[in-house]
C-alpha cells in the first residue's frame, strides 16, 4: 500500500496514530460461567428416577438435540429408564388453532393436580416453513399450571419434520414416566398429520371442537373422527351454550355412522367451558371411565404393545434415512444428479433409482 505522507515534498507533515480500540460493551462477557459438562448416563438416570426435574430436562435436550454425541447418551439413559417407565396415562389433545388446548389443558391439569396427581404436558409447536423458527409459548397460556411444582411442561418444535418430532417425544414419555409423573398430555400442532403421529403414542385421544364455526359437515368425514375416544365442545358458555349442544347433538349422530371401534368403547360427546372451568370434572369423568373399560377387557395393553411395535419399525425407517442421507458419497452423487435433474439431463425417477443402486452396491460390496 502506498503512503503519500512520506513523500519529500510532504516534510514536516504529522501522521497521528489511530484510535485506540474501545473496550468491549460487557467487561464480564469473558467472566460469564461456561455450561457444565455433560453428565455420564447413569447420574441422568438416577436424578430422573428421583423426581429431579432438572435431570429431566437436561435428558429431553439430550433426545432431541442432533448431535450424533448428544444422541448416544440419550438412548442409554432411554435404555436405562425403559423398567421404570409405563405407568401413567398418556392422553393426547388436538384440535384445530384457536379451539382452546392450551387453556384446556391448564384447566384439565389444575383437576388432576387436586386429585394428587402429577403432570407432564409435551406440546409440539409448529415451526415456521420460512425462518425455521417456534414460538414455544404454550407456557404463557397455561398461567396455572406453569407455577405449579408437579408439573413439568415442554414444548418442542416440529422443526418441519413431524415424524422426527414425534420420535422424540416418544422417548420424552418414557422419562417423563420413569420420573414419576402419571399423566402425560401431548397436545398437536392442530393440523397435517401430527393428530396421526400422536395417535400412536397415547391411549386416550381427546379431539376439541368448537362450535358455529361451520365445521359441522367434518364429523361425517373419517380420519381424526375415527382416532378420537373422546369429543368436547369448548367455549360452551354464554350465548354460545345453545350452538354447543346443537354441534354435540350433531356429532353424536355422525358417530352412530362409524363402525365400531377396536376398543369396543363409544366415544362420547360434551361441553365444557376451558376458560370458565365449567364441565371440566364431567370430562375427567368420561377419561376416568374410558381407562376403566378398556384395563377391564384387555384393549389398554394390546394397544400399547401395537404402538411399541409401531415405533420399533418407524425408528429403523428414520435410521435408514439417516444412514443414506449422511453418508458422504451418496451425499457427493446426490449433488449431481440433482444439477441433472435441475438442467433436464435427466427424470427424476432415473436419478433417484441410480443413487439408491449405488448406495446398495456400496452396503453390498463392504
Amino acid at each position: 500500500m502506498e503512503h503519500p505522507e512520506n513523500d519529500s515534498k510532504y516534510t514536516g507533515l504529522t501522521v497521528n496514530s489511530g484510535v485506540a480500540q474501545p473496550p468491549s460493551v460487557n467487561p464480564y462477557l469473558n467472566l460469564r460461567p461456561r455450561r457444565k459438562p455433560l453428565p455420564p448416563p447413569s447420574e441422568l438416570v438416577e436424578g430422573i428416577v428421583k423426581g429431579d426435574i432438572t435431570a429431566l430436562a437436561r435428558a429431553v435436550t439430550l433426545v432431541e438435540s442432533m448431535q450424533p454425541a448428544h444422541q448416544a447418551v440419550a438412548q442409554e439413559v432411554i435404555e436405562k429408564c425403559l423398567p421404570h417407565s409405563g405407568n401413567s396415562r398418556r392422553i393426547g389433545i388436538t384440535g384445530v388453532p384457536g379451539a382452546g388446548k392450551s387453556t384446556s389443558i391448564d384447566e384439565f391439569g389444575m383437576h388432576i393436580l387436586k386429585r394428587g396427581g402429577k403432570l407432564a404436558v409435551l406440546a409440539i409447536d409448529p415451526s415456521s416453513e420460512r425462518t425455521k423458527g417456534s414460538i414455544l409459548g404454550d407456557k404463557t397460556r397455561m398461567e396455572k399450571l406453569s407455577v405449579q411444582n408437579d408439573v413439568f411442561i415442554r414444548p418442542s418444535p416440529s422443526a418441519g419434520s413431524l415424524g422426527g418430532v414425534a420420535r422424540k417425544t416418544r422417548e420424552t414419555i418414557v422419562l417423563c414416566e420413569a420420573a414419576g409423573f402419571d399423566n402425560i398430555f401431548v397436545e398437536t400442532v392442530g393440523v397435517g398429520q401430527s393428530e396421526t403421529a400422536v395417535h400412536s403414542m397415547v391411549d386416550f385421544f381427546l379431539l376439541i371442537q368448537l362450535a358455529g364455526t361451520g365445521d359441522e359437515l367434518q364429523g361425517i368425514k373419517r380420519g381424526i373422527m375415527e382416532m378420537a375416544d373422546g369429543i368436547v365442545i369448548n367455549k360452551c358458555d354464554g350465548d354460545n351454550v345453545d350452538r354447543a349442544k346443537l354441534a354435540a347433538a350433531q356429532f353424536r349422530s355422525a358417530l352412530m355412522l362409524f363402525p365400531p371401534t377396536e376398543s369396543g368403547w363409544t366415544p362420547e360427546v360434551l361441553c365444557y367451558s376451558g376458560y370458565y372451568g365449567l364441565g371440566i370434572a364431567e370430562v375427567w369423568d368420561m377419561i376416568d371411565r374410558y381407562f376403566e373399560f378398556v384395563q377391564g377387557n384387555g384393549y389398554f395393553d394390546e394397544r400399547r404393545r401395537k404402538q411399541a411395535r409401531y415405533w420399533m419399525y418407524e425408528t429403523i425407517n428414520e435410521q435408514l434415512r439417516n444412514n443414506f442421507y449422511q453418508n458422504p458419497d451418496v451425499q457427493e452423487l446426490l449433488l449431481a444428479k440433482e444439477q441433472r435433474v435441475l438442467s433436464n439431463e435427466l427424470s427424476s425417477f432415473i436419478a433417484a433409482r441410480d443413487v439408491t443402486d449405488f448406495y446398495f452396491k456400496m452396503k453390498n460390496e463392504k
